[in-house]
């Protein structure tokens, strides 16, 4: 409970000033009248309590991941990565040696492209899972090992170094 304002009060404020700020509205009215107008006002999600912890970060992460993961390149962008001898279009997740494609996995794709964004970066197995994956995976960290085996064959000419115990790191050739 709030002393002096409720919270759809404070909602239009925020809204007013920053619209563009994401909002969670987190209530302890549940009834589907108060979620509705929370919603109708311009909240991104509302949550009733009680709740578990988990699900307010799982609702957070997608808000964060849909307001601030959208994309301000026009949809016809192509964005080229050279990873001689490979080239990586990010428009089309493709990858292409030699004018011909090589054929990845959506997983092994994506960890292509992780690498290409951070070349000679170390990157622990937490983070390669992270964005290969997701925050919310479960599973072990020995499936980044089976992904980097995988790309390795895949795409030889890459040079993947294994930092022990740690991750990776993709160097130039």
């Amino acid at each position: 409970m709030l002393p002096d304002i409720d919270g759809y009060q404070i909602l239009r404020r925020i809204k007013e000033e920053s619209p563009d700020v994401p909002v969670i509205f987190i209530s302890a009215r549940d009834a589907d009248i108060d979620r509705v107008m929370g919603l109708e006002m311009g909240s991104d999600d509302y949550l009733a309590k009680p709740f578990l912890p988990r699900e307010l970060v799982i609702r957070t992460h997608r808000v964060l991941e849909r307001v601030y993961n959208k994309s301000n390149e026009p949809e016809n962008f192509i964005s080229i990565v050279n990873l001689a001898p490979y080239i990586l279009d990010e428009g089309k997740r493709e990858i292409h040696k030699d004018r011909e494609m090589i054929e990845l996995t959506s997983k092994e794709y994506d960890l292509a492209l992780l690498f290409a964004k951070h070349k000679g970066q170390a990157l622990s197995r937490v983070q390669i899972i992270n964005y290969v994956w997701g925050e919310d995976y479960v599973g072990t960290d020995r499936s980044v090992d089976d992904l980097v085996r995988r790309l390795r064959k895949k795409l030889p000419d890459l040079r993947i170094e294994t930092i022990y115990g740690y991750g990776y790191r993709m160097t130039a050739r």
